[in-house]
């Protein structure tokens, strides 16, 4: 209906003698891609009911990637269509990312609670291929920025926690999708802050620099603790109880100055 609205007052725009003239000749250099990020998401259900919940329910997402033996990828909104998978979000002062972002839902159930403690789901090999092979095509298309190859967590650590502690985040960073920090600097930067940790500031600071909505209060407050956790269970999955630490600052400065 868009599209025949559109050719419809073009070929009254040039029939009209009498009406305005449309002047395409003077195209614009002021614009960029509409699309800026992509957000990773892990759906919690199995594929039957992530397809449901993504096509009628209250969220979507532009893919899904399945868990069957092939990783099929599912195409469900097309890119030039907002999908609903961000809700209140940030990353880079950039604020309610559905509007300049794509979203990849990915088949996994997350995590489950045991008496012994949090059991987290790994990804499947075939999954990992096919995101590798879909952001490859869409990063190419849109010209994405890799350190705005994102998860959930990044953009909205107060609310979510996926992708999770078991997202390969390292290979996409070797494939040139998504940030990495250097090995040799990590350990170098971190002899330097095991003696001398800075400040929470610094740690706001830092963390505001590489992209996360960080609060500047110069306090270790609650919401500090979440996004300082987001960014932990990104580039060190190993621990990420929200503290603030020697190898942390290591790798935010890492990330920083690379």
């Amino acid at each position: 209906m868009k599209f025949l609205f559109s050719a419809f007052l073009l070929l009254l725009l040039a029939g009209c003698a009498s009406g305005p003239r449309l002047d395409t000749s003077h195209p614009s250099s002021n614009h960029d891609n509409r699309v800026q990020f992509v957000i990773v998401h892990y759906t919690s259900a199995s594929l039957e009911r992530s397809l449901a919940l993504l096509t009628h329910g209250q969220v979507s997402s532009h893919y899904l990637i399945g868990d069957d033996a092939s990783g099929t990828i599912y195409k469900l909104v097309d890119e030039s269509q907002r999908a609903w998978h961000a809700g209140e979000s940030e990353w880079m002062g950039r604020t309610w990312l559905n509007s300049s972002s794509i979203g990849i839902e990915i088949v996994n159930p997350g995590y489950r609670d045991l008496p012994t403690g949090r059991v987290w789901y790994p990804y499947t090999a075939a999954q990992v291929q096919s995101l590798v092979v879909l952001l490859k095509d869409i990063s190419k298309r849109n010209g994405i920025d890799p350190r705005n190859i994102i998860g959930h967590s990044d953009i909205a650590p107060l609310r979510k926690l996926d992708p999770g502690p078991l997202f390969p985040w390292k290979r996409l960073a070797d494939e040139g999708l998504g940030m990495w920090p250097d090995a040799k600097a990590v350990a170098r930067y971190q002899v330097q802050y095991a003696s001398d940790l800075p400040s929470i500031t610094w740690f706001q600071e830092e963390l505001a620099k590489l992209g996360y909505p960080t609060p500047q209060t110069g306090e270790l407050d609650v919401a500090t603790r979440h996004v300082m956790a987001a960014f932990q269970m990104h580039f060190r999955a190993s621990l990420f109880d929200g503290t603030p630490d020697a190898e942390s600052a290591a790798i935010l400065r890492a990330l920083n100055h690379q």
